[in-house]
């Protein structure tokens, strides 16, 4: 039996929608990221962007476990002396809820030349409306 190699042409992009009202953020990284990459198909390969759309709505509704809503802390550096930022979770929650998402799935995303097309993939959007019905998103069943 020959091992079947997947070819440029013969990869199809679906596109799906995720609700994250009442999900665990780590949980639903997760199994975005499984998408973005493309393992929930069985043409899977892994120097290919075989992955596919992914619509996120509700960001402002994630939650965290325990005591991480306090705690929790998003860094960033000018690269200058005295450069660091940090903002706590409550604060990035209520102002930059997609940023959320966005970090958490692109730390799950393995490091090399395909993370940022597939970053290109996830559209997170704060509320419930997207701009696209268009694709005709289906519902991801996340599993629980």
């Amino acid at each position: 039996m020959k091992t079947y190699a997947v070819k440029a042409d013969e990869i199809k992009k679906e596109w799906f929608v995720v609700d994250a009202e009442g999900q665990t953020l780590g949980r639903l990284a997760t199994q975005i990221a499984r998408v973005l990459i493309g393992k929930h198909k069985p043409t899977f390969s892994p120097h290919m962007d075989v992955g596919d759309f992914v619509v996120v709505l509700n960001a402002e509704k994630v939650q965290l476990t325990g005591n991480k809503a306090e705690s929790k802390e998003y860094i960033r550096h000018s690269r200058y002396p005295g450069g660091l930022k940090t903002v706590p979770f409550k604060k990035m929650l209520a102002r930059f809820p997609d940023r959320i998402i966005r970090a958490a799935v692109s730390g799950m995303l393995p490091k090399n030349k395909l993370r940022d097309v597939r970053m290109r993939k996830l559209k997170v959007y704060a509320g419930s409306e997207h701009p696209h019905q268009a694709q005709q998103p289906r519902p991801f069943p996340l599993e629980a």
